[in-house]
C-alpha cells in the first residue's frame, strides 16, 4: 500500500505561496522604486563594520592603545569618507583627549569635520559635534576651547549648516557668559545678531525664535554688567517679536527684564 508522509503547515504554506506568488507589474515596480538584484553585499563593508565593532569593544574595556590602532584600521579600510570613518574619528578624538594629547586631538577633530560636508547626515554631525564640545568644555582650558569652537564654526559655515552654526555659537556665548568673559561674549553676540538681521540691518522677525534667544543672552549680560539703558531697549525690541516659539526659560529671562 502506498505510504503517506504528512507535511508540516509551514512547508505546505511555502509550497502554496510559491505556486501563487504575487508578481508586481512594471508600473508598480516603477511606483514603489522596487529594484531586483542578484548582487551580494560587499564583503568590504562587512570588514569595515567588524573592524569598528572590534575596536569599540577594546575601547569599552579600557584598552585604549589597542582601540586606537583598531579605529585607525577602520580609516584605512574605508577608501572613501563614510559613516564608519566618521564614527572611528569620533572615538579617536575621545581617546586622544583621555591621553591628554591635545595637539593631535585637535588635528583629528579637524579631520572629522571634513566628513560633515558630504559623508554623514546633519543629525549625525550635530550629535557628534555636541558630544565632543561637551567633554572638551569640561577641560576648562580657555584657549583650547576657543580653538575647538572656532574650528567648528568655520567648518559649519563652509558646510552651509546655518542651524548648527547658530546653535554652536549660542552655546559658546552661554559658556563665555558663565565664565564672566563679557568681551568674548560681545564678539559672539555680534555674530549671532548679524545672522538674525535683514540686508538693511533691521531685525528679521521671520527668525523670531532665534532672535529671542539672542535677546535673552544679551539681557543676561547687561543685567550682570548693570547696563539699565541697554536692558530697556532690548526689552522693547523683544516685545515686537510675534512669530516665535521660544523655550519657557527664554521668555522667563525676557519677562524678568521687564
Amino acid at each position: 500500500a502506498p505510504t503517506f508522509t504528512p507535511r508540516s503547515h509551514t512547508s505546505a504554506f511555502l509550497s502554496v505561496s510559491t505556486r501563487f506568488r504575487y508578481i508586481p507589474t512594471m508600473a508598480e515596480e516603477e511606483d514603489y522604486g522596487f529594484e531586483y538584484s542578484d548582487e551580494e553585499p560587499d564583503d568590504e563593508d562587512f570588514d569595515i563594520e567588524n573592524a569598528f565593532y572590534n575596536a569599540e569593544a577594546l575601547f569599552q574595556s579600557g584598552a585604549y592603545t589597542e582601540a586606537l590602532a583598531g579605529f585607525e584600521e577602520v580609516l584605512r579600510l574605508e577608501e572613501e569618507k563614510g559613516e564608519w570613518g566618521f564614527k572611528a574619528l569620533e572615538k579617536i578624538v575621545q581617546i586622544l583627549y583621555r591621553e591628554n594629547d591635545l595637539e593631535n586631538m585637535l588635528g583629528r577633530y579637524k579631520e572629522l569635520l571634513e566628513y560633515i560636508k558630504t559623508a554623514v547626515t546633519r543629525n549625525e554631525s550635530e550629535k557628534s559635534i555636541n558630544a565632543i564640545l561637551e567633554f572638551v568644555s569640561a577641560a576648562q582650558q580657555s584657549s583650547l576651547l576657543q580653538e575647538f569652537y572656532e574650528t567648528t564654526l568655520q567648518a559649519l559655515h563652509e558646510a552651509k549648516n546655518e542651524r548648527l552654526w547658530f546653535k554652536t555659537n549660542l552655546k559658546l556665548g552661554k559658556m563665555w557668559f558663565e565664565a564672566g568673559e563679557f568681551q568674548k561674549l560681545t564678539r559672539v553676540l555680534r555674530e549671532l545678531q548679524k545672522s538674525c538681521r535683514k540686508d538693511d540691518g533691521s531685525d528679521d522677525h521671520r527668525k523670531g525664535t532665534a532672535l529671542l534667544e539672542v535677546y535673552a543672552l544679551e539681557i543676561q549680560m547687561y543685567t550682570a554688567t548693570k547696563n539699565t539703558k541697554k536692558l530697556k531697549s532690548l526689552y522693547q525690541r523683544a516685545l515686537l517679536v510675534k512669530s516665535a516659539i521660544p523655550h519657557p526659560n527664554i521668555m522667563g529671562i525676557i519677562r524678568e527684564c521687564g
